[in-house]
């Protein structure tokens, strides 16, 4: 291999992995609920959190406003607000995650104004704050945009109902924490309704919120005048599930998920059947094995409860490896095939198109995004050098290196290590030859 770089990954591929894995917090409510506890004054517990870059950054962030946080074990974590004491974010966390915009409705209810900088994350797609910053000012908030800052003031937000254009995950989130303090009933319509979307409010009813979900998209939030600290448990990543499940499926492994919930991933578990998979459902998990071959689909993403964007990457490998043509019309996010031109290098057959391959209303249709993909297979993979685009396509890399012929080299591995916990330990208890 040469001369080994840092925030790197060497992998030897061609090897059947074997064994079992526990599933990690998911890190799509850990970073929420972290924000979340900053409604009240007093201490919160929270339990299962990821020990992942992408905690760290929103810990230091929190710390930089005066709020302390310590890990009390393994995964379990302490938030104590009572020194918060800053309305700034400062502009150092423009850029790492998008997580800071989230922080418009604790500001807002503890000192009346905010200021956030811009907010970046994994290059999927443009995600716009419009829906979030449309919904504060409904909700009564003042925001102006200047020096890469969104600048909001508001002596009490006041219910509304909120119908947002797309059923974004980050604008809901935000406005639950917005309306849950707020004077009055908020009803947002036309909401995401995601398992994590559910367990942030969840949380927010041990905190003392009244949120009732209703019909047709739809949240309804009674605010409260106080919210108190809680201890809690957040759900495992069902992110994560998958992203091993598609590793034993494309590797023709056999590996035990543990923690993994089936209601979570009943789309999931479908598409698996529709290839041809083969699994089996324990109250403790999910096993995925004696999976010989598989056969093309033609299948779409979208919005909980279809087929998670998220799971895209890693479904992609595995119909690398599946008999005939596949399709997969992505219409969450428009660059989310960024990740393609290195796998064909490494001998998959994807081709991109910029038209809608699909019959899913979609906001991309003549918009001249590559966002449909054609995949022939079955291919046969050899090692390569690549560098982690995005977090998920990350993943998808270390699925490539580890079906393939060979060794492979994948640079930028912080990037997937801001969402997968301890993952080279992991992997190597199945068996992966990775340093």
């Amino acid at each position: 291999m040469g001369e080994q770089k840092e925030n790197t990954f060497y992998i030897k591929g061609g090897k059947i992995l074997k064994g079992e894995v526990n599933l990690a917090g998911a890190k799509n409510v850990a970073t929420k609920v972290i924000i979340a506890s900053l409604l009240t004054e007093e201490k919160t517990i929270l339990e299962n959190i990821p020990f992942i870059g992408d905690v760290e950054i929103v810990l230091q962030m929190l710390n930089s406003l005066g709020v302390k946080s310590q890990w009390l074990d393994k995964n379990i974590l302490e938030i104590d607000p009572s020194g918060f004491k800053e309305c700034r974010v400062p502009l150092e966390y423009s850029g790492k995650n998008r997580v800071p915009i989230l922080l418009f409705g604790p500001l807002l209810h503890k000192f009346q104004e905010a200021q956030i900088p811009v907010v970046g994350g994994c290059s999927i797609g443009e995600r716009p704050v419009d829906f979030h910053i449309n919904g504060f000012k409904q909700l009564g908030a003042e925001i102006y945009f200047e020096n890469n800052c969104y600048y909001a003031k508001a002596k009490e937000l006041k219910g509304t109902t909120v119908e947002l254009d797309y059923p974004s995950i980050g604008a809901t989130e935000n406005l639950l924490l917005g309306a849950v303090l707020a004077k009055g009933t908020t009803v947002i319509k036309n909401a995401a309704i995601e398992p994590e979307i559910e367990d942030l409010v969840t949380f927010l009813q041990s905190m003392g919120a009244i949120i009732y979900q209703d019909v047709n998209r739809t949240w309804i939030v009674e605010g409260v005048s106080k919210l108190k600290g809680t201890q809690f448990k957040i759900i495992n990543d069902r992110v994560e599930a998958v992203s091993f499940a598609c590793l034993s499926l494309a590797n023709k492994g056999d590996i035990f998920i543990r923690g993994a919930e089936p209601k979570d991933l009943s789309t999931f578990l479908n598409w698996v059947r529709k290839i041809g998979g083969n699994f089996q459902i324990f109250k403790d998990g999910l096993r995925f094995f004696d999976n010989a071959s598989f056969k093309g689909v033609a299948l779409e993403t979208d919005v909980h409860p279809g087929f998670m964007t998220d799971w895209q990457p890693p479904f992609s490998l595995v119909l690398t490896q599946a008999e005939g043509v596949s399709i997969i019309h992505e219409t969450v996010y428009e660059n989310r095939f960024g990740y393609v031109s290195s796998l064909n290098q490494m001998g998959a057959q994807i081709y991109l198109f910029t038209n809608c391959l699909g019959s899913k209303p979609c906001r991309f249709n003549h918009r001249d995004f590559p966002h449909s993909a054609i995949i022939v297979g079955p291919t046969s993979l050899r090692g390569g050098k690549l560098t982690v685009p995005d977090l998920r396509a990350g993943f998808s890399y270390v699925i490539a290196a580890l079906i393939s012929q060979g060794e492979s080299e994948i640079q930028g591995i912080d990037k997937i290590e801001r969402g997968y916990e301890n993952i080279k330990e992991r992997l190597k208890s199945i068996g992966a030859e990775i340093e």
